[in-house]
């Protein structure tokens, strides 16, 4: 992909990461239960790879803050590991798994990205709120529980929208 192109895509899955919070906050816990700043990272690692991804999900997270307030504190510390490293795992994975059939490759990437981003964010909370201040039991509650939701959303929206972008010629 061109570098004016992957400049548009990362453009617009900034846009994308500004958008999608205020649809979701319309909805009492909308946030935290959609999680919708994950999506532009999971994609834009899925479709620009591991670098261009990690900026969108390093950019997401401070931009909204920033224009909205949201998210804030150790939150937003937290978000700004998570979700660069979902975008850095989907992108390798995506290359790593290149020779499986599309659908396959998306669900293994999104869903290993998913995992290892939610235990970046656990980490960073269990430094920011000090070991002995943040339990498993908190992670799990945060990280799986109260975002099942979302995490089912992010299944069951981002393969074909992946899919749909690189029928488009968008994706790498």
């Amino acid at each position: 992909m061109k570098q004016t192109k992957r400049i548009t895509v990362m453009a617009m899955l900034l846009a994308l990461g500004l958008v999608l919070p205020y649809v979701f906050h319309g909805i009492p816990k909308g946030g935290m239960l959609f999680s919708p700043l994950h999506m532009p990272a999971l994609i834009g690692g899925l479709v620009l790879g591991p670098v261009e991804g990690a900026i969108v999900g390093v950019l997401c997270p401070i931009l909204n803050s920033m224009i909205t307030g949201m998210p804030q504190g150790n939150t937003l510390i937290a978000m700004c590991f998570e979700l660069p490293v979902y975008a850095i795992v989907t992108g390798i994975m995506i290359r790593v798994l290149k020779e499986k059939k599309d659908g396959v490759k998306i669900y293994a990437a999104l869903i290993i990205a998913m995992i290892v981003g939610r235990i970046a964010g656990g980490m960073i909370q269990s430094i920011i709120l000090g070991l002995g201040n943040y339990s498993l039991q908190m992670w799990a509650t945060a990280y799986f529980v109260s975002t099942f939701p979302g995490i089912v959303m992010h299944l069951l929206v981002i393969p074909p929208v992946c899919m749909a972008l690189k029928k488009a010629g968008i994706a790498c």
